[in-house]
């Protein structure tokens, strides 16, 4: 597997990396991008959203409510449409990702938290971006939400793949082989995520689990949304700054 890692900018002084022996240096963060770490729902996902069903008419042939079917039948079925569109339709993953995330005024368009970088300062342990999201949209985001000097790392789709076969979140086998490559066992992992088969892959696996719910579930009825205890959730938080107040920020090494 080929898994390469994507390095954060260069950190500040102050900001170093702990030692491995020390108590911040024991818990790896696995996080999230879209709807974890910014609300990704009001600009971001639309354009998104209009730019892969375009794709799908243009390459499957289909009216706009049938590809824009197909597209979210292929996100449910394999958790990325880019994996439905390869494995059914033999399109080309880079120009796939390339023409469905143009985001030349991206920087106008994320949602910045000024709290986030207080969450990641006080956050024991590594931060690594785990995310379905191509490599040049990530960074782009990472960069207008101000917290690349924060952050350890970043893992994006085009790093996630086997024998040049792409295996994004929810593949079980993509994430241990993850674990693998960074040499961390699963107890010292946990992965913050806004997607229950997402968190439910990982807790198949050992990692750590936190439901970060206030964005992509907020508008939801009160009974459809994810409640902590469910399978594959050890934390529900509304946030992602209420992190630091979590147990698993001061106790994840001892499991």
């Amino acid at each position: 597997m080929s898994l390469a890692l994507v390095r954060a900018a260069r950190r500040p002084p102050g900001t170093e990396r702990p030692p491995p022996g020390s108590p911040r240096a024991r818990t790896v963060w696995l996080l999230d991008l879209d709807n974890t770490l910014h609300d990704a729902l009001p600009s971001i996902m639309p354009r998104i959203n209009r730019a892969m069903t375009d794709y799908v008419m243009r390459t499957v042939g289909l009216d706009e409510v049938a590809a824009s079917a197909l597209r979210v039948q292929y996100w449910r079925r394999y958790g990325a449409t880019l994996l439905g569109m390869v494995r059914h339709h033999g399109v080309d993953p880079h120009a796939f990702l390339r023409e469905t995330h143009p985001f030349p005024d991206l920087h106008r368009l994320v949602r910045r938290d000024v709290r986030l970088a207080h969450l990641l300062r006080r956050l024991p342990g590594r931060k690594i971006v785990v995310t379905n999201a191509p490599a040049a949209y990530a960074g782009g985001v990472i960069a207008a939400l101000g917290i690349g000097p924060l952050l350890d790392g970043m893992i994006a789709i085009e790093q996630m793949h086997s024998a040049g076969v792409l295996h994004p979140k929810p593949s079980r086998p993509m994430l241990a082989k993850l674990l693998a490559r960074l040499r961390l066992p699963a107890s010292r992992c946990v992965l913050v995520e806004d997607t229950v088969e997402n968190l439910r892959a990982a807790r198949h696996c050992g990692v750590r689990t936190v439901l970060v719910s206030g964005i992509a579930w907020g508008g939801r009825p009160a009974w459809q949304r994810p409640r902590r205890g469910q399978r594959g959730i050890d934390v529900h938080v509304r946030s992602v700054v209420q992190l630091a107040r979590t147990p698993l920020a001061g106790r994840t090494h001892a499991h």
